[in-house]
């Protein structure tokens, strides 16, 4: 009888756990999986106790370490994101490590400016969409820190509109993907519309583009700046893919393709086919909508940049901004070997394609916009100092929404419902919820990066310079940042004017 009492007790709490599971909405994983989905958060609780015994440590795991994965989760609930005990990176034998070089006479923060990550300290952009060619819808955005490209199909809805509802709370913006605009996209947060070689949203029925549906597009949603996607980091040369699983009836309209059937977008575009066809394509498009119109591009072969370089400091045009993604980004399925060789990783990527540029004086006239594994402040850092003006993030804004780095994007079996269309694990992702943590992250992230500048001595991290930042190599070598892409002195900073203004918002006081 005790027996029976006792299995009977451990039966009626086992259901209440179970109930709670399917009920609570701030653990998508354990909505997916009740019971079983505590195991993943005591194994967290007790990890560093139990790597003591193991062989993997903090920082062994990729593409994200635990010691990184960490930082997002605990900045996108808003606790205690610092680390005890000092470093546990082994400096005097790493190569290509990352020192910032702090001034001895720090910058002041703003009057009535939070010590802690906060939604009201903002982080402008240096520079202003669209201004030097006169887009009649020109635009400076409110945030340096946004989402980049991540498409509905490749992410679920739900995921979509946490991002931009996060995104909203946060005054940043969305990059839509390739995929579209959806219902997902419109919960407050601006756009900056990504059309692919696919064109969907925007295309006839033949698959061609077609200008006068992506003006409708542009009407129907707070569309801020057009990006024409020529490739991105995890497959360049192959165009997108989405798996026939996640192609829903719901992805098919929207897309105009087959339900159930692999949708690929073509590797090129059908619109233009040259450096001359891309800067009339790019001009008839902000025409037609007076918006900033840019590109966004892996780099492989340097002539095309050189090119565009050449032909815009020639006639004028082309486009208002430049998005550079490096080759260890990816947020998709792709084959092995691309992703793994195919196109530069983004430190060599950013500095090639910008070298063209700043050596034609044209640097002043272009919005830089990073994306590739930049979502952590150190590399956020350093991609601005390089010149980049606003960083776009992808995985790591999939982190702080309950991304756990299961590395199943590919098979539509996501067990968080970030990276797939089955009901079966949408469901445990709540939008409301997971938006504050998105929006959260962002803030954590402008505000590292805030002091962080501070720390160098000046009040925005695009003044950071590449002379202030250090690599560490092996033997007690390092070498400034500078002389390792091999910059001009100046490179990487707006122009006076730009610094000023910039200096100007900075110092006025948070309300």
């Amino acid at each position: 009888m005790v027996f029976l009492a006792v299995l009977g007790v451990m039966v009626v709490l086992l259901a209440g756990v179970v109930i709670y599971d399917l009920s609570q909405k701030r653990h998508a994983i354990l909505r997916n999986f009740p019971v079983v989905g505590h195991l993943r958060f005591l194994l967290e609780k007790v990890g560093p106790e139990l790597r003591q015994y193991i062989v993997t440590d903090n920082n062994e795991e990729r593409p994200f370490s635990r010691d990184e994965r960490t930082w997002v989760y605990t900045s996108s609930k808003m606790e205690n994101n610092n680390f005890g005990f000092g470093t546990d990176n082994d400096l005097e034998s790493a190569r290509n490590y990352v020192i910032i070089k702090h001034s001895a006479f720090p910058a002041a923060a703003r009057v009535g400016e939070p010590d802690h990550p906060d939604l009201s300290v903002t982080l402008p952009a240096p520079k202003v969409l669209g201004a030097s060619h006169g887009r009649v819808h020109a635009w400076r955005p409110a945030s340096a820190i946004n989402v980049s490209g991540m498409s509905f199909g490749s992410l679920s809805g739900p995921a979509v509109e946490a991002l931009n509802r996060g995104c909203a709370l946060a005054g940043a913006f969305q990059t839509t993907g390739e995929g579209g605009i959806t219902d997902y996209h419109r919960h407050g947060g601006d756009l900056v519309w990504q059309i692919g070689t696919g064109y969907f949203g925007c295309r006839t029925t033949d698959g061609r583009f077609d200008l006068a549906r992506l003006v409708d597009g542009v009407a129907s949603a707070p569309v801020r700046a057009i990006e024409i996607k020529l490739s991105q980091g995890a497959k360049p040369g192959l165009g997108g893919v989405l798996p026939a699983a996640k192609v829903t009836p719901e992805i098919a309209a929207i897309r105009g393709v087959p339900v159930g059937v692999i949708c690929r977008s073509p590797a090129g575009h059908s619109a233009f086919s040259d450096v001359d066809s891309l800067i009339e394509f790019i001009e008839s498009i902000a025409e037609a909508t007076g918006l900033p119109v840019g590109i966004k591009s892996a780099v492989g072969e340097s002539a095309f940049w050189t090119e565009l370089a050449g032909r815009m400091s020639a006639g004028g045009g082309g486009p208002d901004f430049i998005t550079i993604d490096g080759g260890e980004g990816g947020t998709g399925a792709a084959p092995l070997s691309f992703a793994d060789h195919v196109s530069l990783p983004f430190r060599w990527a950013f500095t090639r394609a910008y070298r063209e540029f700043a050596e034609l004086g044209l640097t002043d006239d272009i919005v830089f916009v990073g994306s590739g594994k930049l979502g952590l402040p150190e590399s956020a850092l350093s991609a601005m100092a390089m010149g980049c003006d606003l960083v776009n993030v992808g995985r790591t804004a999939l982190l702080s929404i309950g991304c756990i780095q299961s590395q199943r994007c590919h098979t539509d079996r996501c067990p968080t419902g970030v990276a797939t269309q089955n009901p079966r694990f949408t469901r445990g992702l709540d939008p409301a919820l997971k938006s504050v943590r998105c929006a959260n992250y962002i803030a954590t992230l402008r505000f590292e990066l805030l002091r962080l500048a501070r720390a160098c001595g000046v009040v925005h991290p695009a003044l950071v310079t590449t002379d202030q930042i250090e690599l560490l190599e092996d033997r007690w070598r390092s070498t400034p940042l500078r002389e390792v892409i091999g910059y001009e002195p100046g490179w990487g900073l707006p122009s006076m004017s730009q610094q000023a203004e910039l200096c100007r918002s900075m110092a006025q006081p948070l309300k």
